[in-house]
């Protein structure tokens, strides 16, 4: 869609018909919505005034940029959105040319947007090339953004960073005059007349710089943007970021000024939507839902290993005030959030800062508490140094709790908790477990609880695969629990989420195999492996985890060492690439991995 010719009245009809394109597909297929109808006039404003044909669009996580995607010439494949072979819910540039860098960790955009500008200056195209950056809020609590920030102002490449500020009020307008001296820094006027003033008091000694400068510090100090101005970085705002004139004035003013400016936008959530108008994190994403109510269009009656997990630790805490915790920024998404209410002294969200969240319990641990660091698995990657560093290197008991551990469906590749079996098993002093299923979930958490070394159990995003195999036993360090004995020669082995995975499978063979339940990959129960590898000759692995560095190299490196060699394994972990979006068993059927595929493999 070119925007470019449309007048002011022409381009708030585009952003109500992008709204309710929006609302249209998000209800229907669930995805991000809050925050992307938000930004909606502030991506309207970019397009108007740059050209992310060459201008670098960055966006951070870029869960919010549907609309940027609809005015890209994908509107016809909108409906696909979040959909197997459909379009990404992030930014993807194999999916399109305007998008610039794929996104679905937050924070990457500044140092994105100057890395970019350093190309640009150094193919000489500052004339016609500018990055942009679009960052919520709420990703300026991660310290990256400040180790770029500190770089480009003392760089000063041409750069212009949009600060979406839909939440936290980083720095709140004090009145009217805040508002007036926001609208007058950001007026051609004002920075031509700053420009005059620099090279006029350049002729007239230090005495002038310092009084000007003083001058000019004692009118921001009644403005939000000291902090950025003092990193040298040019500050505009705050703006009403629904007002389509004003951003397009302002976004033209920075886009000439050849130097980093930040515009702080505030906005708000769910614009135009009444009922997700404000804060609520519920609707930040959101499942398929009914436009009339808001009321979600499905419920699972399973319960979800996350609310199994939630159950678990409030009885731990009742029993053990020594246990506290933490997650970044996600406590509905990890099950703290009734934690979080119900002790509130022990229980913390850190904001999006996973690196803190992993040293500061290591702290809590090295002060006598039992810390439970609850991330996503996709996300603790952001916190892998600190882990090494200031957790396993002091061997103190912090318990990694990876929620979305396995194939997470539609946010797709950013976000498939997949590779932490492999990072986190290299690491010594490290011990990993998995429970398959209620009950031994409730077990997992009360041998972590009691647990005095650094530990890691992971678990699936929705519920467990259930079985009717044996009930689960008390956990033992290092012991693994065989569920089925048979007279075949074929061994199935499942860790956490793939135990499920291989009784499953095994109903659809002819003969009945073994099954066992592996429950520590580190440390491996090597007395059992020993002793099944003298009665079963074929042995198959069932983990959601990626082949390289995972379950089956743990057991492969075992028959290696005990010279065991007339054991046949086959590994039904990923292979080594990444897994793309989708509905989670389309995903698994591309991959070939249902029950009834493997099956298939497995008689094959």
């Amino acid at each position: 869609m070119n925007i470019k010719e449309k007048s002011i009245s022409e381009l708030e009809i585009v952003c109500k018909d992008i709204r309710e394109e929006i609302l249209r597909v998000v209800s229907k297929n669930g995805g991000h919505l809050s925050s992307t109808l938000g930004a909606t006039e502030l991506i309207v404003a970019m397009h108007k005034v740059f050209d992310s044909k060459k201008d670098p669009f960055i966006f951070d996580v870029s869960h919010q940029s549907y609309a940027h995607k609809l005015l890209t010439e994908r509107w016809e494949a909108f409906d696909t959105l979040r959909q197997f072979n459909g379009l990404c819910g992030y930014t993807k540039p194999s999916e399109s040319e305007d998008d610039y860098f794929v996104a679905g960790h937050s924070s990457t955009s500044i140092s994105l947007g100057v890395g970019a500008a350093k190309a640009i200056a150094l193919k000489g195209e500052e004339e016609s090339r500018i990055p942009v950056v679009m960052i919520g809020d709420g990703s300026m609590t991660a310290g990256m953004v400040y180790e770029a920030l500190n770089e480009l102002g003392d760089r000063k490449y041409p750069m212009i960073i949009i600060l979406n500020d839909n939440e936290m009020s980083i720095a709140k307008p004090i009145g009217a005059l805040s508002r007036i001296l926001s609208s007058a820094m950001a007026s051609p006027f004002y920075q031509r007349f700053k420009k005059t003033t620099e090279s006029f008091v350049d002729n007239f000694g230090e005495g002038a710089h310092y009084l000007a400068k003083r001058m000019e510090e004692g009118l921001k100090l009644i403005t939000p943007g000291i902090m950025f101005e003092e990193m040298g970085i040019n500050y505009i705002g705050p703006v009403d970021g629904h007002n389509l004139e004003q951003l397009i004035d302002i976004f033209e003013t920075a886009k000439k000024m050849g130097k980093p400016v930040i515009i702080h936008c505030q906005t708000l959530k769910g614009k135009g939507y009444d009922i997700a108008e404000g804060k609520e994190e519920k609707w930040h994403g959101v499942g398929p839902f009914e436009l009339s109510d808001g009321h979600a269009k499905k419920k699972s009656s399973a319960k979800s290993a996350t609310q199994i997990y939630t159950e678990s630790l409030l009885s731990l805490c009742e029993k053990n005030e020594k246990i506290v915790g933490a997650t970044a920024a996600m406590p509905s998404g990890t099950g703290l959030s009734e934690l979080l209410e119900k002790y509130p002294t022990r229980f913390w969200d850190v904001a999006i800062a996973e690196q803190h969240a992993v040293t500061s319990m290591s702290a809590m641990a090295k002060e006598g508490f039992k810390p439970f660091c609850t991330i996503y698995s996709t996300f603790l990657q952001r916190g892998y140094d600190q882990v090494i560093h200031d957790t396993c290197l002091m061997d103190l008991p912090v318990v990694f709790a990876l929620d979305r551990a396995g194939i997470v469906g539609e946010d797709g590749e950013t976000h498939q908790g997949v590779f932490d079996i492999s990072f986190l098993r290299a690491i010594p002093n490290m011990t990993l477990f998995a429970p398959r299923d209620e009950k031994s979930m409730h077990q997992a958490m009360e041998f972590a609880s009691e647990y005095q070394h650094p530990c890691s159990l992971r678990y699936p995003r929705g519920s467990f695969s259930e079985t009717t195999l044996i009930e689960s036993t008390p956990f033992v360090l290092g012991k693994s629990q065989l569920l089925r004995s048979t007279k075949s020669d074929t061994l199935f082995i499942g860790y956490g989420n793939g135990v499920g995975r291989a009784y499953e499978t095994s109903k659809f063979l002819d003969e009945e195999v073994a099954i066992l339940d592996l429950r520590f990959v580190k440390p491996l129960d090597t007395d059992m492996l020993k002793n099944l590898s003298t009665k079963y000759k074929k042995w198959f692995i069932f983990s959601d985890s990626v082949k390289m560095g995972g379950v089956g190299s743990a057991i492969l490196e075992f028959l290696a060492v005990e010279k065991i060699t007339d054991v046949e394994l086959t590994s039904f972990e990923y292979e080594d690439s990444f897994i793309t979006h989708g509905n989670t068993k389309l995903v698994e059927e591309s991959l070939g991995i249902l029950p009834e595929q493997l099956a298939q493999r497995v008689t094959s």
